[in-house]
């Protein structure tokens, strides 16, 4: 697992930096596996490029593109690239966002056919509802008429705005979803747009490419093959790392044969233990195999496999102190939180976001909105409107009150508050009654807290309604309606989102304030998605089937425990994915994060049959499994 020297992927450097040579571009699709240094390659290709091109670039008007999957990974990029302007880095909504903004025009036509069609359905489900009354009945009712109203505000829109890091509360603004939809489908069916993108971004860059969205890739793909000798895609990636389903499947398999497809082979971040760990997760599956730097020899991997319905957090505990004597590493029991988030003594990681969720208690507020598909990523990313309006606004509103802080109170309210719109403030000509106002809406909702009492969300949406001192997200509102005919039972057909937030509204206040420590990477705890592409010394791995309650990923299919379904067999045959993919790339997302030492904790039924069956696929010596009974 050792290489013999640090430089063997030197060439692959050389070779991308000439696939960049604006008189033959030639696009190419790196093989990157985790901790090879993509990002390290990115920079050292774009600063030689610039030392031998930005010149000619920057007269041309010319850029390239470069795509990532976080506004940290992006700023990280643009730092070590001196913020150079021939070099424009960004998320994938920020960068299709630059691409459509100034197609007001046909970005309207776009925006009437789907409110249409989206009409369409909501009246004919209207038309269909046997209680006109009911949740399902006032909640479609409540979107038919935004619904409405959105079209009407389309014809005084000369202008959309977007904020691709936060919320789009205005008439003239696009969600995110839509920002996306609108750019794959100008890509694929407006000749002019292909030119303009081809004209002003002749190279495109996308770091994470296996789980940029399905879609956009296509379209660019699209536009790569009409264009190629003037457009030209590089894609950084690794299909092992793949990890959201709205990423190309099997992306990199079928390039024509003018692309070029390099692999880096070393693992910059790991031991050579775990390294040889992940090799043997992925052999199976694509046989690429990675090496360990030439000093990173070592490293520590342990199995600790656990009888279900014993307490886990004691015992997760307890296998802190187990690797302590296992490694001789103290940062296994060191208690101490660093200021940087990414310095934890331990990152535990837990296949489920909502496992997490339980173990910091914030579930009943979180299940109930992570179990609706179209509110995930949002949730995740912190981006919900809904969400965002306890954690942008009544969280800092709640910390300056606890802090007795009446200056930072006064600028949240002066800042968010629609009483301080210019509107209300031609309105209503007294000042002092403008500020009285203010802070008699404000002492009633920060009284929920009084005497150390936790409000429910449901109690604090309430009471702002009441006072209309901030503005309410629609689906909030819509909340606030069906609040009215509580107690009617839902219909089958009720949206799902809505139904949700009836019960994330039943949360105490507290579980507002864990979830954004969790999202906000404040805490001990990740998710086996949440951490890719970042390393950590020590990495506790929590496998539970039974506690994740997910039918996407299976540990116990993984590890040979429980049987495959007929339909996992009928997938296998006809090269689908299964469950047991989804798993395996899980596994060695979670599994390659770490540096030095790995703890993995696998609770089962059978923990015999497990270590028998772990044995046989040599991914763990005998001295690295202890049962836990």
């Amino acid at each position: 697992m050792i290489a013999k020297d640090n430089d063997i992927d030197k060439k692959v450097d050389e070779d991308i930096f000439n696939c960049l040579n604006p008189k033959s571009l030639k696009s190419f699709f790196l093989f990157a596996g985790a901790g090879s240094g993509k990002t390290r390659t990115l920079v050292n290709v774009l600063t030689k490029f610039k030392e031998s091109y930005g010149y000619d670039y920057k007269i041309r008007n010319k850029k390239i593109a470069i795509i990532t999957y976080t506004n940290a990974a992006a700023e990280e990029i643009n730092h070590r690239l001196s913020y150079d302007s021939i070099f424009e880095v960004s998320t994938i909504h920020s960068f299709c966002w630059e691409l459509i903004k100034n197609f007001t025009i046909d970005i309207k036509k776009w925006i009437e056919q789907d409110i249409n069609e989206s009409i369409i359905d909501l009246e004919d489900k209207l038309s269909r509802a046997r209680d006109p009354n009911n949740k399902t009945a006032i909640s479609n009712r409540k979107k038919l008429e935004s619904k409405e109203k959105r079209l009407t505000a389309l014809l005084s829109i000369s202008k959309f705005v977007y904020n691709p890091n936060g919320d789009n509360y205005s008439k003239a603004s696009l969600n995110h979803s839509e920002v996306i939809s609108i750019a794959c489908s100008f890509l694929t069916s407006k000749n002019l747009f292909k030119q303009i993108l081809t004209n002003k971004y002749p190279i495109v860059l996308i770091d994470e490419s296996q789980d940029t969205k399905k879609d956009l890739i296509e379209a660019l793909f699209m536009v790569q093959f009409q264009y190629k000798n003037s457009f030209m895609l590089g894609l950084f990636g690794d299909t092992m790392q793949r990890i959201y389903s709205d990423g190309k499947e099997r992306l990199g398999e079928d390039l024509s044969e003018d692309w070029l497809k390099p692999i880096k082979q070393m693992n910059h971040r790991s031991k050579s233990r775990i390294i040889e760990l992940n090799n043997k997760i992925r052999m199976d599956i694509d046989g690429q195999q990675q090496l360990a730097r030439v000093e990173n020899s070592g490293g520590k991997v342990k199995l600790f496999i656990v009888t279900r319905g014993i307490n886990k957090i004691e015992t997760e505990e307890s296998i802190k102190q187990k690797m302590y004597d296992f490694t001789g590493d103290k940062k296994w029991i060191d208690k101490l939180i660093s200021k940087d988030k990414n310095d934890v003594p331990v990152k535990v990681l837990t296949l489920e976001h909502h496992m997490a969720a339980i173990r910091m208690r914030f579930n009943n507020f979180f299940t109930p909105l992570y179990n609706v598909d179209r509110l995930k990523q949002g949730l995740l990313e912190g981006t919900l409107s809904s969400v965002n309006f306890f954690t942008k606004i009544v969280l800092p509103l709640y910390n300056a009150h606890k802090e007795g802080n009446k200056f930072e109170i006064f600028n949240i309210v002066k800042l968010e508050s629609p009483i301080f719109d210019k509107d209300y403030i031609i309105k209503e000509t007294d000042k002092k009654t403008i500020l009285n106002n203010a802070k008699t809406n404000v002492d009633s909702l920060l009284k929920l807290w009084d005497n150390d009492n936790q409000p429910t969300l449901k109690e604090i949406i309430i009471e702002v309604s009441k006072t209309g001192i901030f503005k309410i997200p629609n689906e909030l509102k819509i909340s606030i309606e069906r609040l009215k005919s509580e107690g009617e039972e839902e219909n089958e057909n009720d949206d799902e989102a809505l139904l949700a937030w009836d019960l994330a509204l039943d949360a105490n206040f507290v579980e507002i304030i864990n979830y954004n420590n969790y999202i906000s990477d404040s805490s001990n705890f990740g998710t086996h998605q949440g951490v890719k592409g970042l390393e950590f010394e020590r990495v506790m791995v929590i496998v539970d089937d039974e506690e994740s309650k997910g039918f996407m990923f299976s540990y116990d299919k993984l590890f040979g425990i429980k049987e495959l379904t007929k339909g996992d067999k009928d997938n296998i045959a006809v090269g689908k994915e299964t469950g047991i993919d989804r798993t395996s790339r899980l596994f060695y997302v979670a599994c390659s994060r770490a540096k030095k030492s790995l703890a993995i904790v696998a609770y089962t039924d059978q923990p015999d049959q497990l270590k028998i069956n772990l044995l046989a696929l040599e991914w763990f010596k005998e001295d690295e499994i202890e049962l836990l009974k």
